[in-house]
C-alpha cells in the first residue's frame, strides 16, 4: 500500500462518492474505482457499501479508516521532524483557508512560496470559517474571518470594511425598502449585518431575504437589479465607482470583517510554517 492510496481511502470517505472524489483529486472516475478495488483485495474485506447515494464504511471498513487515518498522521510526523533536525525548508504544511481568501488571496502567495520552496507538500483545505475552527486542531495554519481563535496564537491580517451595494440609489430622508441578497457565510457576518440593520431601521428596510451560495452569485445578482447586497471590501474591487453603495457603520465607526491567521504555539519551530507564516505576515492585503 503507498502513502497516496491510504489518502484516497481518507478522501473517500470525506467526499462520500467516488464520483465526488474523482473530481476533487483530478484524476477519472474508473481510476479511483480501479484503486478502491485494489485496495479492498489488498486488505481481503471490503472498504465501503456502494447505495444509491453515498459510498457507507463496513465494520471492517471503519478499522481500515482508522488505521489509513494513523499512517498518515505518521507519515506526516517524521517528515516534519526529519525538517525540523536539518533546517531545511521541507516536509509538510497543513493550511485551512477562509473560501474567500482562498480565492483572492492565497494563490500568488502560494504560487511564491512553492517557487521558493518546491520540497514542501501543501496541504489545503477550504471553507467556512466555522467549520474550519472546529477541526483547527488538524492543521498547521488556519485562516479564518470573523473572531479569532482563543485557544491558538492569532494574528490580524486584515480589517475588511463592508458595504451595502445597490443598483438603485440611497435615499437620504426616506426609508430604503428592497430585497436583500445575501451568501452563505459563517453566523458571525450575518450577525454583523443583522446588528447594523437593525440600528438602522430608519433608512433601511428589507422586503425580503433572497439566499444563494457564493458570493459572486450574491454580486451577480445584484448587479441584475434583484436587491441590496453587503459585501466585503476585498470583493468590491471596481464596484464603487459603479454602483450606488452606502458604507457600514455604527456609531461612527465602520463594519468590519476582520481575517485573522491562527496557529499552535511553536509551530514557527517547524522551518515550512515559519517561512510560511512570514511570508503571508508580509503581505499587504488592502
Amino acid at each position: 500500500m503507498k502513502i497516496d492510496d491510504y489518502e484516497l481511502l481518507l478522501k473517500l470517505n470525506e467526499i462520500g462518492t467516488i464520483r465526488g472524489t474523482a473530481k476533487a483529486i483530478l484524476i477519472s472516475q474508473p481510476a479511483v474505482t480501479q484503486r478502491l478495488k485494489y485496495i479492498e483485495e489488498y486488505f481481503g474485506e471490503p472498504v465501503f457499501i456502494r447505495t444509491s447515494k453515498s459510498l457507507v464504511l463496513t465494520p471492517a471498513g471503519e478499522m481500515i479508516m482508522e488505521h489509513a487515518s494513523n499512517v498518515i498522521k505518521a507519515e506526516k510526523a517524521i517528515k516534519n521532524s526529519l525538517a525540523q533536525s536539518s533546517g531545511e525548508v521541507q516536509g509538510s504544511l497543513s493550511i485551512a483557508c477562509s473560501s474567500l481568501v482562498s480565492q483572492r488571496f492565497l494563490p500568488s502567495i502560494l504560487g511564491d512560496y512553492t517557487n521558493a520552496y518546491p520540497k514542501v507538500a501543501i496541504d489545503l483545505v477550504t471553507g467556512i470559517s466555522e467549520d474550519i475552527k472546529r477541526e483547527h486542531k488538524n492543521y498547521h495554519v488556519c485562516i479564518i474571518r470573523g473572531e479569532k481563535l482563543k485557544e491558538t496564537v492569532s494574528e490580524l491580517l486584515f480589517e475588511d470594511p463592508l458595504y451595502m451595494f445597490d443598483t438603485e440609489p440611497f435615499p437620504k430622508n426616506k426609508v430604503k425598502e428592497r430585497p436583500l441578497i445575501s451568501f452563505k457565510s459563517d453566523d458571525s457576518m450575518h450577525e454583523l449585518v443583522d446588528n447594523w440593520l437593525y440600528h438602522h431601521q430608519d433608512q433601511i428596510k428589507p422586503i425580503k431575504m433572497l439566499h444563494v451560495d457564493q458570493i459572486e452569485t450574491c454580486k451577480q445578482f445584484m448587479e441584475q437589479g434583484l436587491g441590496m447586497a453587503v459585501l466585503p471590501k476585498s470583493v468590491s474591487k471596481g464596484m464603487m465607482g459603479e454602483y450606488p453603495h452606502i458604507p457600514l457603520q455604527l456609531n461612527g465607526n465602520p463594519v468590519t470583517r476582520d481575517t485573522w491567521i491562527c496557529y499552535q504555539e511553536g509551530v514557527r519551530k517547524l522551518p515550512q510554517v515559519d517561512q510560511f507564516l512570514s511570508a503571508i505576515l508580509d503581505k499587504k492585503f488592502l
